[in-house]
């Protein structure tokens, strides 16, 4: 009998795609291949197409011009991808009822969400905590809860958008703990921040965009140290990209 390999969603390749809101270009002409591994940081001033290039790895939205393949595919349901915007919102129940909910619209069968619930509160360090109103936790904690509840659809890939945003130090190092985590399970992990000193601690690669465009990718190590373009270099120096 023939084994067949699963399905992956990975390589996700854009294919010189553009995105238009209006007559205003957002994303133009992106030619990026996202590969399983490390994290993959988009980093980049605001505006730059950082969120437009997230839902469109999702599938959330679709390419004005171009295309996206998930593994050479096109028109993927995505089953195998989760994401988790800046600022979710929290339902009016526990901590462990958003889990069950995410679980139960993930498809996860009745008799196994508790014991899902338990072990995906654990994962995000929320345990003790189970039971308090979601919209009482502080905001770090509604953070770990919505990475919980994202971790419900059991992803192959996590889309982030700037988790850690106007997060303290304490709150910014607990996510990003539960971000390493994630990515040790061989979950891949694509997120966005305006952070330098977070792209730094989390990246095993860099796509720098501005103005809608890919400006530079590669490994974090060589492009903190040694990047080839202008922009990237303004770009780490602090310096505005206009």
């Amino acid at each position: 009998m023939t084994m067949r390999a699963p399905l992956t969603d990975l390589p996700i390749m854009f294919a010189d795609t553009g995105y238009v809101v209006s007559t205003l270009p957002v994303l133009t002409q992106i030619s990026l291949t996202i590969g399983a591994g490390t994290p993959t940081i988009l980093i980049g001033p605001n505006g730059s197409g950082k969120t437009t290039l997230l839902r469109l790895a999702m599938g959330l939205a679709s390419p004005s011009s171009g295309r996206v393949t998930w593994n050479g595919r096109t028109e993927v349901p995505p089953t195998r991808r989760a994401i988790m915007f800046q600022r979710p919102a929290m339902l009016r129940r526990s901590a462990a009822g958003n889990v069950r909910y995410a679980l139960a619209a993930a498809g996860v069968p009745r008799a196994d969400r508790d014991e899902c619930t338990a072990d995906l509160l654990a994962r995000v360090g929320l345990d003790a905590l189970r039971d308090r109103p979601a919209r009482r936790l502080s905001g770090g904690e509604q953070q770990r809860l919505a990475l919980a509840r994202a971790l419900a659809r059991n992803p192959e890939v996590l889309f982030l958008d700037e988790p850690t945003a106007s997060l303290d130090p304490a709150a910014t190092k607990a996510i990003e703990d539960v971000i390493r985590t994630v990515a040790a399970s061989g979950i891949k992990v694509v997120m966005a921040t305006h952070d330098l000193g977070e792209a730094r601690r989390l990246a095993g690669e860099i796509v720098l965009l501005h103005r809608g465009r890919v400006v530079e990718t590669g490994p974090a190590a060589s492009f903190f140290a040694a990047p080839h373009t202008e922009e990237a270099r303004k770009f780490i120096a602090g310096e505005l990209l206009v």
